[in-house]
């Protein structure tokens, strides 16, 4: 009655040699640790390994072990503090073909890694690390759209002939945050001959036309479609993902959580990161970079003086002087697909740049038909500016376009060029990377920041450790005062259920957070409730003048349902918060999710076991279960 067959009991072996083993490297720490893996995926050259020992032995930073890999280099140090300060020799060495990144690595042994057990990553509240919650502004993005069709509209009127009194852009309201285009002609001839071909041009397929008559003017109005305007908004959050993911990759950060949150916001996460100033410094600043021509044809100086700026111009300060440039923007950043420092001809810093794309072509006619004229590369950086409108913080983005270089069109220009005049050496390398990691295509602002030390992080951990320890304490010793020899088999497999979420874990690569140490902790409180059943009901058995045998059956048998629909509800809620729910709500949801079936198993498989081994070949007069039994 109640036996197992031989299978079942290798079967537990097997899956407690299983979570031991998978277990196991959690119990052996990390050391602080530098990274190195070239951009191009190849290995790192011995001459490179030679060449970055040369630099620590010279610099006196003790290295514990450099360990070759298949796709970089892993140098181990005793302390975070030898780690930093090799980071920054170890950076001015190699040159921007490398990603140089801290890291914590894991002091498993080899044994257990060629097994592939890995301990469990940490979250940021457990290891320290940088937080910052990101809204991207979607908006901005339509309104640049609107201004660049808006030049386009133009041309493919003037193209066809086609006479209008004014194009311009209409401000955004409630219903329609971007605007539209509005143009207004003289006559409902010219209105009705330019909106059946704008309507037919498939460049403005994602515009809504419409016409309308007002002061003896004949209107069109372009308006985004609905289609068109989620669609933009949804490529903007996606791009905008992709960016911070690079730019965190040029940060050399391991490990990153980078994920959308809701509409339009973007949830970053960098663990272990110290230098959290140059963090929101290259992740946070929106800058981009366009190239615009030079109006030759008007006065700046009138145009500064007056006040009144040519149509299709737009007026800047170089060097302190006034310059009038073409608002058409030749090239946009995002065309870029690749820049490096060097030293230009004049012997100061410069950025070599390479671009693709759909630009490129139109980029090289344009330079080509004005050869010999002025081009300025603008870089444009949006900045979040907080306002107070009626009591409430309101978060806006403002644009800071600043002209670093204007130069003379020698030839044309194509998939490589030069930009030059740059102020330092910091500045060319700061720009450089910004180009490398791509621009945003809208503009984020960062509306909430949260900054764990290592040491809390250390906090967190010791007084985790210290509830989950005296979580089981206290419950063990409940068990085992209140259920005698069954409590102490309740006690094993309670350790058990702890040893099974962690390996679980550990091979799911999941990260531990504080909120998952507390799932842990409401795990081992909720463990034991199928024990509770079960005993009881097994004294119950007893007490009715059933056979010890027949009570055993019938506690784990009778129970058993009872117990399943318990967890399975609770299995239910905590699904929808890892469906429903970010970051911490995500982290306690995952882990009391493998609480809850590792606790079903040994609550009730792991239990039985151990009861028939003693009880289950004997015919036992009474069962070691309590004081009520």
């Amino acid at each position: 009655m109640n036996q197992y067959s031989l299978w079942r009991y290798i079967l537990i072996l097997f899956l407690i040699i299983f979570g031991a083993i998978f277990a196991a490297p959690n119990l052996y720490g990390t050391d602080p640790a530098i990274q190195i893996q070239p951009k191009n995926g190849q290995a790192v050259s011995a001459d490179t390994v030679f060449q970055i020992e040369k630099t620590l032995a010279a610099q006196n930073i003790p290295d514990l072990a450099v360990t070759q890999q298949p796709t970089g280099l892993l140098i181990r140090f005793k302390s975070s503090e030898d780690q930093l300060k090799a980071l920054s020799y170890i950076q001015a060495e190699l040159n921007e073909g490398y990603s140089v990144a801290i890291n914590l690595a894991p002091k498993t042994p080899h044994w257990l890694r060629a097994l592939g057990a890995e301990p469990m990553k940490l979250g940021l509240d457990l290891r320290g690390g940088i937080h910052l919650l990101y809204r991207v502004d979607t908006s901005a993005m339509l309104k640049e759209r609107l201004a660049s069709d808006i030049n386009s509209m133009s041309e493919t009127l003037q193209t066809a002939q086609i006479r209008y009194a004014n194009i311009s852009v209409l401000p955004g309201d409630n219903k329609n945050a971007a605007g539209a285009i509005e143009i207004a002609f003289r006559t409902a001839q010219d209105r009705d001959h330019a909106l059946s071909l704008l309507q037919g041009n498939n460049i403005y397929a994602d515009y809504q036309f419409s016409s309308s008559q007002s002061n003896n003017q004949y209107l069109i109005t372009a308006n985004f479609t609905q289609q068109a305007a989620v669609t933009l908004d949804e490529q903007a959050v996606t791009q905008n993902l992709t960016t911070l993911r690079n730019r965190v990759n040029e940060l050399g950060v391991s490990e990153p959580v980078i994920q959308q949150q809701g509409k339009n916001q973007i949830s970053v996460d960098l663990p272990g990161i110290q230098d959290t100033a140059r963090a929101k410094e290259i992740i946070g600043k929106v800058a981009t970079l366009r190239f615009q021509l030079v109006d030759t044809k008007n006065d700046p100086a009138t145009a500064a003086s007056s006040g009144i700026v040519p149509f299709g111009d737009v007026l800047y300060q170089y060097e302190g002087q006034p310059y009038l440039l073409k608002s058409d923007v030749v090239l946009h950043g995002k065309s870029i697909l690749n820049a490096a420092t060097i030293t230009g001809d004049d012997g100061r810093p410069a950025v070599n740049v390479r671009s693709s794309g759909s630009e490129v072509s139109r980029f090289n006619q344009i330079t080509a038909e004005n050869v010999g004229k002025p081009m300025a590369t603008v870089y444009v950086e949006t900045k979040a500016v907080q306002q107070i409108v009626d009591g409430k913080i309101v978060i806006s983005e403002r644009q800071f376009p600043k002209v670093i270089n204007i130069a003379t069109i020698i030839s044309a220009l194509g998939n490589s060029f030069q930009i030059s005049g740059l102020e330092s050496n910091y500045a060319a390398k700061n720009l450089a990377l910004l180009l490398r990691s791509g621009a945003y295509s809208a503009p984020i602002a960062i509306i909430s920041e949260n900054t764990v030390g290592p040491s809390l992080g250390k906090d967190n951990i010791r007084a985790g450790r210290l509830a989950c320890e005296m979580g089981l304490l206290f419950v063990a010793l409940f068990m085992l005062f209140y259920y005698r020899l069954f409590g102490l088999v309740s006690d094993i497999a309670l350790s058990l259920n702890v040893v099974f979420i962690v390996a679980i874990m550990s091979l799911l690569g999941a990260t531990l957070t504080l909120p998952g140490i507390a799932a842990i902790v409401l795990t081992v409180g909720m463990a034991v409730d199928g024990n509770v059943l079960i005993y009881e009901r097994i004294r119950e058995e007893l007490r009715n003048g059933a056979s010890v045998q027949a009570s055993i059956f019938a506690g784990y048998e009778r129970a058993f349902i009872t117990i399943v629909d318990a967890n399975v509800t609770t299995l239910i809620v905590a699904i929808i918060l890892f469906a429903l729910g970010t970051g911490a709500v995500q982290g306690f949801a995952i882990t009391l999710i493998i609480g809850l079936m590792t606790s079903m198993v040994t609550a009730i498989f792991f239990t039985r076991a151990a009861i028939n081994l003693i009880y289950g070949k004997k015919r036992a007069a009474k069962l070691s279960i309590g004081m009520r039994a």
